[in-house]
């Protein structure tokens, strides 16, 4: 029971969407728009910088509350935190008051990095920048994020079941950047550098989107 508590705890914390709801005060979706994730990302490019960044910081704070607040409820569960985050990753990309159309998850892997691991969580940030300033795309870092997890959470904790669960967040994470890679492929994938060359960017992804129909 403590399992499926902490799964729907973690699931319902998901599904509250700040760059959505903020997006509608504002008369839009933010799924038909920009990028069409609901998303940090995408509210910087519908909405500009502070409404992502309002919206980012929710996102990391609500994975990180849910994983404290399971850790708390359920004491007796060693991996609480670890479902409870996962499930709010999860619930954060398919939320079902959005009709399962919601973002990547990004910032709420974040979250649960950062409630299991204050000093891992600046390590996993400052890799993660220059991995996404080296390479120029946002979207390596969930990507990569998503597998590096995992992988220092076993050498850490040595614990098979919190890994698997683990896992299913990297399957769900990577299968929704799959159009991520392909636009990277054919040239329209917004760059990290979208940021401060917003007009040369637009321009370079419509025009490799005009190359590509023909």
């Amino acid at each position: 029971m403590t399992i499926i508590f902490s799964i729907i705890l973690g699931y319902i914390i998901g599904c509250i969407n700040p760059s959505y709801i903020l997006a509608l005060a504002r008369g839009f979706d933010i799924r038909e728009v920009g990028s069409g994730n609901a998303g940090a990302s995408n509210a910087i490019i519908t909405m500009g910088k502070k409404i992502g960044a309002i919206s980012a910081f929710f996102d990391i704070f609500k994975a990180f509350f849910a994983v404290k607040l399971s850790v708390y409820l359920f004491p007796a569960l060693n991996i609480a935190g670890i479902i409870s985050g996962t499930s709010c990753i999860i619930g954060h990309i398919f939320p079902v008051f959005m009709k399962f159309r919601g973002g990547k998850g990004l910032a709420c892997l974040g979250g649960l990095v950062l409630a299991y691991s204050v000093p891992l969580f600046f390590i996993l940030l400052v890799a993660e920048v220059i991995i996404g300033f080296s390479l120029d795309y946002i979207c390596v870092v969930p990507i990569t994020g998503s597998i590096a997890f995992p992988v220092i959470y076993y050498i850490i904790e040595r614990n098979i079941a919190g890994v698997m669960v683990l896992l299913v967040a990297t399957a769900v994470m990577l299968y929704k950047h799959i159009e991520n890679i392909k636009r990277i492929k054919n040239g329209t994938e917004a760059r990290l550098s979208f940021l401060w060359k917003g007009d040369e960017e637009i321009a370079r992804i419509q025009r490799n989107a005009n190359v590509n129909k023909h």
